[in-house]
């Protein structure tokens, strides 16, 4: 599951993405040109080589990577921007995310919420980011020492005992 993608992309990205949203490329297809470039690293060396010839870098994408990715990529290769395919493609999901209504938040937990807690926190999510799905990473923290903290993007619902005890000692400084 992708994670929750409340990253900071560059505008060149954020460009690229919104270009790539545009020419309606099955995620799926998007997704498997992510898990090549994911699984064999190498080919963002080649790509992003200057000693290497555009055309055989293209020569590369047309053997490599699904037809409906190709020309998206050799104009990225062109304009050297393969570095960049990883902050275009997480700009990419949030642009889906946004488009579909989608809400994505991390918790972090100490107990493994029951299925009905886990519901009632998408039903909140839904409701207070006015979306139509939410979907929630679990991260096990044991540090959390009990409760849960719900993470959206920048905001933050620390239900745990670390965090109770944490104001609590901040309060008592103050005085």
């Amino acid at each position: 599951m992708k994670t929750n993608r409340k990253v900071i992309c560059s505008s060149s990205a954020v460009r690229y993405a919104e270009t790539l949203f545009e020419l309606n490329i099955p995620k799926e297809t998007i997704e498997k040109t992510r898990e090549i470039f994911s699984e064999v690293p190498q080919i963002t060396d080649v790509l992003d080589n200057p000693t290497i010839r555009q055309e055989k870098k293209e020569q590369v994408i047309d053997k490599v990577f699904p037809r409906e990715m190709r020309n998206f990529l050799k104009i990225v290769c062109r304009y050297r921007k393969v570095r960049l395919l990883g902050e275009i493609f997480d700009a990419y999901d949030m642009r889906a995310d946004e488009e579909e209504q989608i809400i994505r938040a991390v918790l972090f937990y100490t107990a493994l919420p029951s299925e009905e807690q886990k519901k009632g926190m998408e039903s909140f999510l839904c409701r207070k980011y006015g979306a139509k799905r939410a979907y929630i990473e679990m991260k096990k923290d044991d540090s959390l020492i009990g409760g849960f903290i719900l993470r959206v993007g920048n905001d933050e619902y620390d239900r745990s005992t670390k965090g109770r005890l944490d104001r609590l000692e901040q309060r008592l400084t103050r005085r």
